[in-house]
């Protein structure tokens, strides 16, 4: 896998997030998680990037925080999503379930040195 910068990954995370549920089953319940993780998937890096332009360490922190939230919510709604007539679709959510895990690590690593 190449390497990004956080802000690079974030976004591809959300790309892939998004490429993803194009695919997935059309169901009620889908369709409602699938608002919920888009959602949760962009706003990774739309605070990742206001971390960025923070006014101060306590709004950096704040940001870092609510990103580092959003991403474990995005883990929560992927695993959430029925694909049941589509199991060959549960490797790719693994893997996005992973990506999301990472990223929740990432900002829980620069929460700890930023404060």
């Amino acid at each position: 896998m190449p390497r990004y910068d956080l802000e690079q990954r974030t976004f591809a995370f959300a790309q892939s997030v998004r490429h993803f549920l194009k695919r997935i089953p059309k169901n009620a319940s889908n369709t409602v998680d699938a608002r919920q993780l888009i959602r949760s998937s962009g706003s990774v890096g739309a605070n990742y990037l206001e971390a960025n332009d923070a006014l101060g360490k306590k709004d950096f922190l704040i940001r870092i925080r609510i990103s580092r939230k959003e991403a474990k919510e995005a883990c929560y709604w992927l695993g959430l999503l029925d694909l049941e007539p589509r199991v060959e679709l549960e490797t790719e959510r693994d893997c996005l379930v992973d990506e999301g895990q990472q990223l929740v690590r990432i900002l829980s690593a620069i929460l700890s040195k930023a404060v």
